[in-house]
Formats: structure tokens, sequence, C-alpha cells
């Protein structure tokens, strides 16, 4: 069986770096690298670095390739740290993180991992 996939173009607003998570830009179909836990988070950038004003093939549904930025748990829901790095969601209480999805395996830093995207908001 297939790993059935969505990627969508949109309009980089900004330097992305290859397997990084993207937020929802400026603009209406813009992306820019995800920088907070609290960005709107859409997919990840997968295998290429773009620059600013690049058409950009995001993956938005499916099994996305993201650079881990701490140490993961496989089952693990993950949010962005400031590098658009995927990182365990731990809100305080109270706080709210938006997620991106679920680790498929466990890592650590600089790790590329599959990442089961599941776009959501996580309250502490």
């Amino acid at each position: 069986m297939s790993n059935p996939i969505l990627i969508k173009t949109h309009s980089a607003e900004g330097a992305l770096a290859k397997n990084r998570i993207v937020a929802q830009g400026a603009n209406d179909g813009g992306v820019k690298q995800a920088a907070a836990a609290t960005d709107a988070l859409l997919g990840a950038t997968e295998g290429f670095a773009y620059a600013d004003g690049d058409r950009v093939g995001v993956v938005r549904a499916g099994i996305a390739d993201i650079e881990y930025g701490g140490n993961v748990t496989r089952g693990q829901p993950l949010t962005a740290d400031a590098s658009g790095r995927a990182v365990a969601a731990a809100p305080a209480g109270g706080a709210n993180v938006r997620l991106i999805g679920f680790a498929e395996v466990s890592g650590v830093s600089g790790d590329i991992c599959p990442v089961f995207l599941a776009p959501g908001l996580m309250q502490g």
C-alpha cells in the first residue's frame, strides 16, 4: 500500500530550509518557515530549500520527513521550534500551542524523521 500525500503549491515568504515546518504567510497562498509553537502551522517542505518568492511544494497531508529540534519519542504530538524544526509539544497550563502532527519514530535533534501530519491545537 502506498503513502498517499497531498502536496500543494504555495509562494515562499522568506527563505525556507528543507525538511522544515511551514506556517501561513502574510498573504493568501504564502508560507513562511515556522518560528514558534503558536504559528498557524500548515505543513512541511521536503528535500529542497527555497528562496523568498519561490514556488514551494508543501506537504499538507500524509507523512512528511521533518527535522527534529530536540529529543522526540514516537507517538508524541509535535509543534515547531524557532527554526521550524519539530519538537515535542508540551504547553504550560492554560497555554495553547499549534500542532503539526505526531512522531512516527523516536529521534534526537538533527534527525530527519517521518511525521504524520495532523495540524491542530493543544492546550496545556
